[in-house]
């Protein structure tokens, strides 16, 4: 197996890029191709003693910018590190590419480079989202703002696949993020998805809120990109800002109430920080595209990456993508789901 990593874009690229490849070839001993700046990124191989690792390295000389138009860019910058990374994969070099560039200029390149699964009107980002009880997917997480309800049926059936084929959950319960859980409520695009999900072959529990995700009440929740990455966002931002007070109520108590709370709230507090680190996720797949394809944090670092390249691993493994492309037809009707 060989996982593409595009080593350029993020906003600690190369180095924390090429730290996170260094670190999954050890750990998971899996092939990775490393593609970007080769002289920038072999002095960084050099520098951490990777030289015996299974890695190579592909040059390419463009970068795209978190700033520039994706589609145009895209089409411009035909040796940019994404789109040479992904040609890997359409060329078969490569199973799998991971990337922390600009989430818009991944989504292009992946539709230009691999194209849809047949039947697949638009492809998903699903993000996996920690619950007091495991992980729900959530998609669409970004990938398209303005949806049409055969596209959140197409993304619940996908993550429904993913969940099960990765996260082993059986039988994922799928619910459709809601203002509440009536089936009358809601705006135009939720109250014409909700039958469409009711009549297919899913596990579908109904209309979920917001607080349904962090409660581990349901296993996937689609809505639209546009909404997905407002509750994305929001939790990351609220459980950064939840760590962060209780940091400072710790630091605002005398210094008997500090060794306490260091003694009984450390363990604690490292676990759950690790629950709710985006790192400790790795990245989210971009389902729907003919090809494997693992979207990070833009700010990833080097523990980011590694995992990202796990989830790479073990996307390619499960088959996931085959397994998508048994549920639907050519002209997307659901085979199963």
């Amino acid at each position: 197996m060989k996982i593409a990593v595009d080593a350029m874009g993020a906003d600690f690229a190369p180095d924390e890029i090429v730290l996170g490849a260094i670190a999954a070839a050890r750990e998971y001993r899996c092939d990775i191709i490393i593609v970007g700046d080769e002289p920038r990124i072999r002095q960084i191989l050099e520098k951490n003693g990777a030289g015996n690792l299974p890695i190579t390295v592909h040059h390419a000389s463009e970068v795209i910018e978190m700033t520039e138009q994706p589609s145009i860019a895209i089409r411009k910058k035909k040796d940019a590190s994404i789109v040479v990374a992904t040609r890997l994969v359409k060329e078969g070099k490569a199973d799998v590419v991971v990337s922390a560039g600009s989430t818009g200029a991944a989504v292009a390149a992946a539709l230009l480079g691999l194209g849809r699964i047949p039947g697949i009107e638009r492809p998903t980002i699903a993000t996996p989202m920690p619950n007091l009880t495991g992980t729900t997917v959530l998609l669409d997480s970004g990938a398209n703002v303005d949806s049409k309800p055969k596209h959140l049926l197409q993304n619940a059936v996908m993550g429904a696949v993913y969940a099960e084929k990765i996260l082993g959950i059986l039988n994922p319960r799928v619910g459709l993020l809601n203002i509440g859980e009536e089936e009358n409520k809601g705006n135009e695009l939720v109250l014409d998805t909700y039958p469409l999900l009711k009549q297919a072959t899913l596990n579908f529990i109904g209309n979920v809120e917001g607080r349904d995700i962090s409660r581990g009440t349901v296993d996937v929740v689609v809505c639209d990109g546009f909404v997905g990455n407002v509750v994305l966002k929001f939790g990351e931002g609220l459980a950064t800002a939840l760590m962060t007070l209780i940091k400072r109520e710790i630091a605002a108590q005398n210094w008997f109430l500090k060794i306490i709370s260091a003694l009984v709230l450390r363990t604690a507090l490292r676990g759950m920080k690790k629950k709710i680190d985006y790192a400790e996720y790795g990245g989210a797949p971009l389902l729907g595209v003919d090809g494997g394809f693992i979207i990070s944090h833009g700010s990833s670092k080097a523990k980011a990456i590694k995992n990202s390249i796990r989830v790479a691993r073990d996307f390619a493994e499960n088959r996931v993508v085959e397994k998508i492309r048994q549920s639907f037809s050519k002209d997307g009707e659901i085979y199963n789901g």
